[in-house]
């Protein structure tokens, strides 16, 4: 009640909690600044579960505050009480049980400071989820007088110490983690030792300026820069030596041993690509460097021989402010850019012979404006991104939920980035990603938010079909692939959503214009094949393995 009566706050109504949780999720990730969601008590707090664990993993602010009955009706059978005293355990930046309302001086003092600090540690450094659990007491609806007073008849005041104040009653200063100096000297130096290094960037919290930097490094060692797609260093035009088809060319393991290098330079998450983990793996006599600003280790490889905890993007920058020519040998250099030449070669070969997943990530990037957004969801979109998408020189913003790499929320997250940015958004997801967060299209109709959703539909987990499970039938389909048949024009139907069906690459690229000039939230369903689909990556994948060969061969890293 206090949050409808007060127009400072942009207000969003969502009828399930998950949803709600994913798209305040959104907006934090985009803006990097929480939102607030707020539940009642019981199930409704706990399924802001799997957003908050996201949230959390993902370092992206996020306030939750949920209600809770009151201490007395506590573990006594009342209804609608479950205990929620850190109800999500360890997966917050910090927990909260405000004390019950009260409006004497030094509880509103407390309560306002409470506020302030909670802004603050869910914006970070690092950032996450924090979590305030509100006891209350009937009469639960608002009992002040005609004028808004509140309980008790203390008046609402502007005076310090008043509790409707424009600024925060306390203003947190966060410092950011300082580059050490030495630090900076040390993998300076270790640059200026190794003329085969790589310059790896994975999903991180601030993409932009960590893209950039990465950039920059990468121009000052000549290092090839390997960018993942949520990286902020894949698009845009980071730097000349952006290398993008690495997923694809190095799950061969001999390609792999072929191009080791002797440093490694990791900012970021761990990378989408399982085949850049194997490399970072068997690299067991380089030196690898991970920077972070700190709140999670990133390491789960156990491979790295210096960890820095400091602003990834101010270190790369001091780093380069070190190194004044280039370092890298020149066959190192330009033997990876005559891999990924020919990488994206067979890619485009693939590509352009027929709608297929693949296909379908790359044409969503190419009917992206500049300066768009792009959600991709998790499973296989987010892996068809980094293996069929070139690096390219046009700005795109590619959001994704890979803190904990669920596929629930992410229509609501989608929603979320594009209220956060005012931009719009194509997401692209999987049918079961739909299904699991169909709840989140009422918002989307509802509000009018501008997102395109295209749903690539293979009827199932088609992730799946990669594994070696693949193999056992009759469990295989039914527990695995678990197909549905929902048909998603009905969907649409149902939240009055505009909708496309689509069955070739160029209809796609049409209906994603019309979809993109059409007011408010659009549907694109792409049935496809999903054995079809399967071939067709471990066709690439032969493809690229053969041709990068080749130029192996001809010595071009010797």
């Amino acid at each position: 009640m206090a949050v409808a009566r007060d127009d400072r706050f942009e207000r969003f109504v969502h009828l399930d909690e998950r949803s709600a949780g994913f798209f305040a999720l959104g907006i934090g990730r985009a803006t990097g600044m929480p939102a607030a969601v707020i539940t009642t008590s019981g199930t409704a707090a706990a399924n802001l579960h799997p957003a908050v664990i996201e949230a959390f993993h993902a370092e992206v602010p996020l306030i939750v505050l949920t209600a809770d009955r009151p201490h007395r009706l506590r573990a006594a059978d009342a209804n609608q009480a479950i205990d929620q005293v850190r109800l999500f355990g360890t997966q917050v930046r910090e927990f909260h049980e405000v004390a019950p309302p009260s409006t004497d001086e030094p509880a509103l003092r407390h309560l306002r400071t409470l506020a302030a600090r909670a802004v603050s540690v869910a914006a970070g450094p690092p950032a996450g989820p924090v979590h305030l659990n509100f006891p209350f007491a009937k009469p639960l609806e608002p009992v002040s007088g005609p004028d808004g007073d509140p309980p008790g008849g203390r008046p609402v005041t502007r005076e310090p110490g008043g509790w409707q104040e424009e600024d925060p009653y306390v203003r947190v200063v966060r410092g950011s983690r300082s580059v050490p100096s030495d630090a900076v000297e040390h993998v300076a130096k270790l640059c200026r030792s190794r003329r085969n290094g790589i310059i790896v960037v994975g999903a991180n919290a601030a993409p932009d300026e960590t893209g950039m930097a990465a950039g920059r490094l990468a121009a000052a060692t000549g290092f090839p820069l390997l960018a993942d797609p949520l990286s902020g260093a894949r698009f845009g035009g980071a730097c000349k030596s952006v290398i993008g088809g690495y997923d694809l060319f190095l799950r061969d393991p001999d390609i792999r041993k072929r191009m080791r290098p002797d440093l490694i330079l990791r900012v970021g998450a761990t990378p989408t690509s399982a085949s850049l983990a194997s490399l970072f793996a068997e690299s067991t006599e380089a030196r690898q460097v991970v920077i972070d600003p700190g709140g999670r280790w990133k390491d789960h490889l156990s491979v790295a021989s210096e960890y820095v905890e400091a602003d990834a993007a101010e270190f790369l920058q001091a780093v380069s402010g070190r190194l004044s020519n280039a370092i890298a040998s020149d066959s190192w250099r330009k033997g990876w850019a005559r891999v990924e030449e020919v990488t994206q070669a067979e890619v485009q070969t693939t590509l352009s012979a027929g709608l297929f997943e693949g296909v379908v990530v790359a044409v969503a990037v190419a009917g992206l404006a500049t300066d768009g957004n792009l959600f991709i969801s998790n499973s296989m979109p987010v892996r068809d991104l980094d293996a069929f998408v070139a690096p390219t020189d046009k700005v795109v913003h590619v959001y994704g939920n890979r803190g904990a790499s669920g596929i629930d929320g992410i229509v609501s997250s989608a929603l979320g980035v594009q209220v956060g940015t005012g931009r719009k958004t194509v997401a692209v997801l999987g049918d079961i990603a739909m299904y699991h967060d169909m709840n989140g299209l009422l918002a989307a109709a509802k509000y009018g938010l501008d997102v395109s959703f295209i749903v690539i539909h293979n009827d199932g987990g088609g992730i799946f079909q990669a594994l070696p499970i693949r193999e056992h039938e009759p469990e295989f389909t039914s527990y695995f692939l678990t197909p549905h048949g929902i048909n998603f024009r009905g969907v649409a139907q149902l939240y009055g959503i505009p909708y496309w069906r689509v069955t070739s690459s160029q209809d796609l690229g049409e209906s994603l214009e019309d979809a993109m000039n059409t007011e408010g939230p659009a549907i694109l369903e792409v049935p496809l094949d999903r054995e079809m689909s399967y071939r067709r990556r471990q066709d690439v994948v032969s493809a690229v393995a053969a041709a990068v060969k080749v130029e192996l061969g001809k010595g071009v890293l010797a």
